[in-house]
């Protein structure tokens, strides 16, 4: 996605719009200097398994400046016991 609060915009309305039922459930929150880690489980409506998201964001004087995102699908069996959240 390019940078910028207006391509957050673009990007999102559609979404959103094609998917009502989309939920995003911040499991975790961590903020270190300038930098704020968002750990998510997306999903995008009551049947979806979903994504684990990692969303780090550089923040200055109040505003996202960089951002990097993780994404990954929730697999319906894992290789181990541990879960993603």
């Amino acid at each position: 996605m390019p940078d910028g609060k207006d391509a957050v915009i673009k990007f999102f309305t559609p979404f959103f719009k094609a998917n009502p039922d989309a939920k995003n459930e911040i499991k975790r929150a961590v903020a270190e200097g300038d930098l704020v880690f968002l750990h998510v489980h997306s999903k995008q409506n009551a049947t979806d398994r979903g994504r684990a998201i990692v969303e780090i964001f550089r923040v200055e004087k109040g505003k996202v400046v960089e951002h990097w995102d993780v994404i990954q699908d929730i697999p319906e069996t894992a290789a181990n016991s541990n879960t993603m959240f």
